[in-house]
């Protein structure tokens, strides 16, 4: 493993400690829960982060832990351990989401014309809620996931919630960005594009912005963690992002 790779584990790791609600720590492994948002997966799963934790009983832990639950997700943050781990909950009947980690520098990186601006989640709350409603998702788990972005401003050290407008200012899109100085890392992370406003541009301004920002706030790099197998990877490698490594995530039926 990469020290740059070590070191945006570690900072996963932390950050989900951080922002939850209640840790449970396991030998390898530790479990986050929120009461408070019982169905947002992000703050209720299992998290291995020892290379040598036993996949055969990652299954049983999650359940002790997690208490009921419709689903259980688990996720693998080292990928030798990932592999290792797909039989044996794919026969406990868990799916495996393939994840990548990419990474670039971000010395040289300025503000874009526009640039997205940092905004707090009562003005950011409407967007994010509507286009979970627009994802088919009940009313309750949107505001669930809408409102859980609360709990990730515990998460770094500076946590900034960022917004690309349309010329006459309706938020057209928006990304979670997480700056962590003495990591020296940052975090991009859920950066969605309003479903009217798509094929304009907002995704590079929002990108190119939270570069820029990690950049002038002294952070070398900046991060991203995006699924193996869709589009978005090759839209982040064409704008220089590299691959550092894997990682799993399992979600039972």
């Amino acid at each position: 493993m990469s020290d740059l790779l070590a070191r945006v584990t570690t900072f996963r790791a932390a950050f989900a400690r951080r922002q939850a609600c209640e840790t449970v720590e396991l030998p390898g492994a530790f479990a986050v829960r929120d009461p408070d948002f019982p169905d947002s997966q992000e703050h209720n799963r299992l998290i291995v982060d020892a290379p040598d934790a036993d996949p055969a009983e990652l299954a049983g832990l999650a359940a002790r832990v997690l208490g009921p639950r419709a689903q259980y997700r688990i996720t693998v943050l080292d990928e030798a351990l990932g592999e290792r781990a797909t039989p044996v909950l794919s026969a406990a009947g868990y799916e495996r989401e393939a994840e990548v980690v990419l990474a670039r520098e971000t010395v040289g990186c300025t503000l874009p014309e526009p640039a997205a601006r940092p905004i707090g989640l009562a003005e950011l709350r409407a967007a994010v809620f509507r286009q979970q409603r627009d994802w088919g998702l009940d009313e309750d788990l949107a505001r669930q996931l809408t409102e859980r972005r609360a709990a990730r401003l515990r998460g770094a050290e500076q946590v900034l919630f960022l917004a690309a407008r349309t010329p006459d200012g309706e938020i057209a899109a928006w990304a979670d960005l997480y700056l962590d100085r003495t990591a020296g890392l940052a975090q991009l992370e859920d950066l969605v594009t309003a479903a009217s406003q798509r094929e304009r541009g907002h995704g590079d301004t929002l990108l190119a912005t939270g570069l820029a920002l990690a950049a002038d706030a002294g952070i070398p790099h900046l991060f991203l963690v995006a699924d193996a197998t869709d589009w978005p990877r090759e839209w982040y490698s064409s704008r220089g992002f590299t691959e550092l490594g894997r990682g799993s995530s399992f979600l039972n039926g």
